[in-house]
């Protein structure tokens, strides 16, 4: 069992490190919605701020759910 953990672990790393060099290189524009979808909360005051990202966290937790349930179908 160890072995395969440890392909998926480098699967995800490598995943995350071209998602992160893609954004960092100026892809980031692609993404300039994310934290900003109906129903994130945003206050702003003078000398308060507040931003509680709700719709984005469940559409991350929704992305999640699904490449997990990928994995354990096709592993």
């Amino acid at each position: 069992m160890a072995p395969q953990l440890g392909k998926l672990l480098l699967l995800l790393g490598l995943g995350l490190a071209v998602l992160g060099a893609f954004i960092w290189l100026g892809g980031g524009s692609l993404l300039s919605w994310f934290g900003r979808l109906p129903g994130d909360i945003r206050v702003e005051r003078p000398g308060f701020r507040l931003y509680v990202p709700l719709v984005s966290i469940l559409l991350v937790s929704l992305l999640i759910s699904l490449i997990i349930w990928l994995v354990r179908r096709l592993g």
